[in-house]
């Protein structure tokens, strides 16, 4: 996930290591855990596999030399390949690579963000059948966890029915929309011609 973030960032704005630190920490921290000394090595390799670039390079407040990368061509085709991918992560690993896609939502086109936001919505629901079915009865205080657990699940995904909404609103008011295809909105429980709860 740092590839990613790192990517995202840098196909934002040209960025010297020490200020990426400071991004991914400032983005990032509340999705991954960032572990700082593999940043340096990370951009030496995204270098050598021709991902980004230095653009120049300016001295820094030490008097330093400092690099300014910025991404490339192959590196802008690389990050969107990791965008859209769907690695068999772990649960908690998979809602943070989710996250940080989100944070990079403005550079997808709405139909690949509506793409990414059902999948996830499908995947919480699935999570929580999956652990439903299974048997606890025994243990108390695993039953509490999973009780908080259902709650953060149920949370999660009203929260992405929100996100869902906003962006099927947005694309069928700019696009060319086929009211016969009511799948998105049905999912949501809403009306598509007045967008309102059912």
């Amino acid at each position: 996930m740092l590839e990613l973030s790192a990517l995202g960032l840098l196909q934002q704005e040209p960025l010297h290591g020490y200020r990426l630190k400071q991004k991914l920490e400032l983005f990032m921290s509340g999705c991954i855990s960032v572990n700082y000394g593999a940043i340096y090595p990370l951009l030496h390799r995204l270098e050598e596999r021709g991902y980004i670039q230095t653009l120049t390079e300016e001295a820094g407040e030490s008097g330093a030399t400092r690099k300014i990368y910025a991404i490339t061509p192959k590196g802008r085709a690389r990050w969107r390949k990791k965008m859209l991918e769907q690695p068999r992560d772990s649960w908690v690993k998979s809602r943070s690579r989710f996250m940080v896609k989100f944070v990079f939502f403005s550079d997808l086109e709405p139909e690949l963000r509506i793409e990414l936001l059902q999948q996830r919505i499908r995947a919480c629901q699935m999570r929580r059948e999956y652990v439903e079915a299974q048997d606890f009865s025994d243990n108390p205080y695993l039953q509490a966890a999973l009780e908080r657990h259902f709650t953060m699940l149920d949370g999660e995904v009203e929260w992405l029915k929100v996100q869902l909404l906003r962006e099927l609103q947005e694309y069928s008011e700019s696009e060319v929309f086929d009211p016969s295809n009511l799948s998105d909105f049905l999912l949501l429980g809403v009306n598509p011609t007045t967008r309102s709860k059912v």
